[in-house]
């Protein structure tokens, strides 16, 4: 599979690296184009790819056009590319917040992709969610099914909007992850603990209980019940949770984010 990569920082080396590791394409049918000559050299002698600073030059061969540049340096790239984009290329987006219409006008291009990765993606255990306009093919859709693939799950949604509402649970979610894990690690300082036997506890902790969740067949709810003791140690701790309104909590700040995402695609 040709590839042209528009952007080669993190994300865009975790598909670089992805697509390469599964063997979707090989270093001389890639191309990534960035700003940054050292960024360009690194990527290079990395993975051996062909580099460039000229967008056209990049896309000209390519069957599939990564875009992995942040979104306020979209309005810079897509003057260059308006028009350059070939009938039958398909353009992979996994720029934040920017919305299709917005990439088919300022490409004027119809066969696009929108995606909403997140981090996980880096290290393969990521969920990317995706949508696609009508002009996209199935051998296209396919293309690209294999490609988010590559770097964990995917889920194709039928309409746009899901990745806002994606942006706010998957997209952010690891952040949420994280700051819990942070927390809950200086609570354990708090009551006592060395800060590397709290960092170690907290850590498996999370790791071993998330999959517990995915290897046990059983809810979430019907796991926090069985750890769950009438009148023990979990109860008091989740007894605080429900009186400090946890649960509402969480959905005001997905609620933020949901909203937020919106914002940012007008």
């Amino acid at each position: 599979m040709k590839i042209a990569f528009i952007g080669g920082g993190a994300m865009g080396e975790a598909i670089l690296a992805a697509v390469l590791n599964h063997g979707l394409s090989t270093p001389q049918a890639i191309c990534v184009s960035d700003v940054k000559d050292e960024r360009r050299q690194y990527l290079k002698q990395t993975y051996q790819v062909s580099v460039t600073n000229s967008n056209p030059d990049a896309t000209a061969k390519s069957e599939v056009i990564i875009l992995a540049i942040k979104p306020q340096n979209l309005p810079e790239i897509m003057p260059g590319l308006s028009g350059r984009i070939k009938p039958g290329q398909l353009v992979l987006s996994i720029i934040a917040g920017v919305r299709i219409d917005t990439l088919c006008k300022g490409l004027d291009h119809r066969q696009v992709v929108r995606v909403m990765p997140n981090t996980p993606a880096q290290i393969g255990e990521g969920i990317s969610v995706w949508t696609t306009t009508p002009e996209v093919t199935e051998t296209q859709k396919e293309q690209a099914r294999i490609i988010l693939s590559t770097m964990g799950k995917e889920i194709f949604v039928p309409a746009e909007e899901y990745l806002d509402m994606a942006t706010a649970v998957s997209g952010s979610g690891p952040a949420y992850f994280f700051l819990f894990v942070e927390c809950l690690t200086e609570a354990a300082v708090r009551i006592g603990f060395p800060e590397d036997t709290a960092q170690a506890l907290v850590l498996q902790t999370m790791l071993g209980s998330g999959q517990l969740l995915k290897k046990s067949g059983k809810s979430p709810s019907e796991l926090r019940r069985m750890v769950t003791s009438p009148g023990g140690t979990t109860a008091a701790a989740l007894q605080q949770f429900e009186n400090e309104n946890f649960r509402e909590l969480v959905y005001q700040a997905v609620a933020a984010a949901y909203h937020r995402a919106k914002e940012l695609g007008k």
